[in-house]
């Protein structure tokens, strides 16, 4: 947030020119706050607790990206962020509450469309890519170990596609705002290891990611 501070202040403070932003060869940087919905779903937790459930909240974070013009209306785009998550019972597991938490971290790479005449002051452009989503830090807690007794989690990781959509609005030469909103492919199977038995659920994340912030063309 600090650097969304800093970067709106910059905004501010260059003097207002014509957008010339976004043609072939241009490194653009984006800075973004963002939000990590879930649309989760899950089987049962296997073989102990066949009828129930887990959820994954939603989550709040920086995010960082660069686009590569590869022409004035392709760039490909690498996004960077990460973000922690609880993970909730449901049915079965509903009154044990938060189960576990985790930190996510899914590098993506898009390629993307930009619409419009690279010097347009409004930029829309949709993306479409893959994402490599790495789970770490994973810990069970203290309601879940109270029980069923002191247990490891772990997460695999998650190899699946990514979809984008967005809009740049140029503010002055170099800077500009930016709304986006990503689709993440994201599945993961789930290690609940306890006195030697393991307990596994399989769960699709696959979470809507809304962001909003400031860029600059380098």
């Amino acid at each position: 947030m600090r650097i969304v501070t800093a970067l709106a202040l910059t905004a501010a403070a260059v003097a207002t020119a014509p957008a010339q932003a976004q043609e072939k060869g241009d490194v653009l940087m984006r800075v973004r706050a963002i939000m990590v919905s879930p649309n989760e779903r899950s089987g049962g937790v296997q073989p102990l607790f066949p009828g129930a459930r887990v959820g994954v909240t939603d989550s709040y974070a920086p995010e960082l990206d660069f686009t590569y013009m590869l022409t004035d209306h392709l760039g490909t785009e690498l996004i960077l962020g990460t973000t922690k998550h609880d993970v909730q019972g449901r049915a079965a597991l509903a009154g044990i509450g938060r189960l576990a938490g985790t930190w996510v971290l899914p590098p993506t790479l898009t390629l993307q469309y930009h619409f419009a005449d690279p010097h347009a002051k409004v930029r829309p452009y949709v993306g479409a890519g893959m994402n490599y989503t790495i789970f770490y830090s994973s810990k069970a807690s203290g309601a879940l170990d109270a029980a069923i007794g002191d247990t490891k989690v772990h997460l695999n990781d998650s190899f699946g596609y990514a979809l984008q959509a967005g809009v740049d609005v140029h503010l002055t030469r170099r800077v500009f705002a930016n709304l986006d909103v990503k689709y993440i492919d994201i599945d993961t199977t789930a290690r609940l290891r306890t006195r030697g038995a393991v307990n596994r659920v399989r769960v699709n994340v696959d979470p809507l990611v809304f962001g909003i912030g400031l860029g600059l063309r380098l």
